[in-house]
């Protein structure tokens, strides 16, 4: 699986420790007992975060190019606290359906066109929390290039106005 950069995600996960009294246990590292035995385990989305996250000064860098910007607050906060410009509202409890229509649909239903798998996606909500989660939505149904803006409206506020509706 390729995370947000296109970085491959793995680890090496011990399964089936014994404890010395009887039963299992999958904490701490142990020597191997004869029969047990390592299983590569390649995951999606661990620990994405970190990988994931875009500053103000990245974010500004990236809306230049062909990226999407999705916000994902509910329509009534952008409406009320404004919204990064360029960006197109996608609450996050529509995130899942809205990634998985069909091209036509979503345009009718957002007025943009349809991301491909392959786009670069940017999700960004009010502090970071929703973006997150939706980046984790995305990337679990295959879109490969993705990321966050951590700071969200809060941040991006701090150095230039949010777009409001007239």
């Amino acid at each position: 699986m390729w995370g947000c950069r296109g970085l491959r995600c793995g680890a090496r996960v011990l399964l089936g420790v014994p404890r010395a009294a009887g039963g299992w246990s999958s904490s701490g590292p142990r020597p191997l007992q004869p029969g047990l035995r390592t299983v590569n385990v390649i995951f999606r989305n661990l620990d994405t975060a970190a990988d994931c996250s875009l500053s103000y000064k990245e974010l500004k860098g990236l809306l230049k190019s062909q990226t999407t910007l999705i916000d994902v607050r509910e329509k009534w906060e952008t409406g009320q606290f404004g919204k990064i410009p360029g960006s197109i509202n996608i609450p996050l409890g529509e995130v899942m359906e809205a990634l998985q229509m069909n091209p036509k649909d979503f345009k009718e239903r957002y007025n943009q066109d349809m991301p491909a798998k392959s786009d670069h996606l940017v999700f960004s909500c009010m502090a970071g929390v929703r973006s997150k989660k939706a980046l984790d939505i995305a990337m679990s149904l295959g879109f490969s290039r993705v990321q966050h803006y951590a700071g969200g409206l809060e941040e991006w506020a701090k150095y230039e106005a949010p777009e409001t509706k007239q």
